[in-house]
């Protein structure tokens, strides 16, 4: 309940995340039938890179602000998106710029000034709705969707020490409820321990068709810094293996800074 995303906004974290959510929410979009968004942990909606928390640590500096200009192909439909909406947008405001008529947008938020900042902002919208509760919970209740088609994307703070347990268990129980959706599971990457025993944690779940895609900007030795990221993905859409790595790669040429261990992988976790 204690962390707040305005301090963190637009950094490299959030662009390797939303150009890749950016992939996900086009190719769900290849099929005319409608479909839903579950946003679990949905934060505020968007950040104002101008806000005192932004500058205070000026993270934006070495993320979105670098791709602003003349961003290379892979990344120019991503960076399209947040011209379009503004900087800089969470996933909320950024799935909304890419959902057609008749497609809806569920979002959760537990922290109270979030869900209001982000109530406040979605209020008018009929393609939106917003629920102040645990997203865990919202894995079971809310699904599946009326739409029988959707993207979940999970997206904890990280702050508890089980989080990887509850979102195993989180991934196991909404995919139960809704086998064919497509997971989208967003992770830091400190060292290498823990992520280890998360992936084999889902190659235990009983679940099946998993994608693991990370980002580093250096070797993951140091337990107190962000190194890196991933975004495991359950049911990944069609050509998501082939593609995806060319946007990783654009992220790296850009924003990386020549560190040891630095890197991109788009790796099968467990076979369809």
């Amino acid at each position: 309940m204690n962390y707040r995303h305005a301090f963190h906004a637009g950094n490299f974290a959030d662009c390797m995340k939303h150009a890749v959510l950016v992939w996900l929410l086009r190719a769900m979009a290849r099929k005319p039938a409608p479909f839903a968004v579950l946003d679990t942990h949905a934060g505020a909606g968007a950040y104002d890179l101008s806000s005192d928390e932004a500058l205070r640590t000026g993270e934006a500096a070495c993320g979105i602000l670098r791709l602003l200009d003349d961003p290379p192909a892979a990344l120019a439909d991503y960076v399209a998106v947040v011209k379009q909406v503004g900087l800089y947008p969470g996933s909320p405001v950024l799935f909304r710029a890419l959902l057609r008529p008749g497609d809806r947008l569920i979002c959760c938020e537990l922290h109270p000034e979030e869900y209001g900042k982000l109530r406040r902002r979605t209020a008018r919208d009929r393609q939106i709705f917003v629920h102040q509760r645990d997203g865990y919970g919202a894995l079971t209740a809310l699904l599946p969707p009326a739409e029988k088609r959707g993207l979940v994307l999970i997206d904890p703070p990280y702050e508890a020490e089980d989080e990887y347990e509850r979102l195993v268990s989180g991934l196991r129980a909404g995919h139960a409820r809704f086998p064919t959706g497509v997971f989208a599971a967003w992770y830091p990457i400190k060292h290498r321990a823990p992520v280890r025993a998360f992936h084999t944690a889902l190659r235990n779940a009983g679940l099946r068709d998993i994608v693991a895609a990370e980002f580093l900007l250096r070797e993951p030795l140091d337990a107190g810094r962000l190194n890196g990221c991933g975004l495991v993905v359950v049911n990944p859409p069609w050509q998501f293996e082939a593609e995806v790595p060319a946007i990783l790669g654009a992220l790296l040429d850009r924003l990386g800074g020549g560190e040891p261990g630095a890197g991109v992988t788009v790796e099968r976790i467990v076979d369809e």
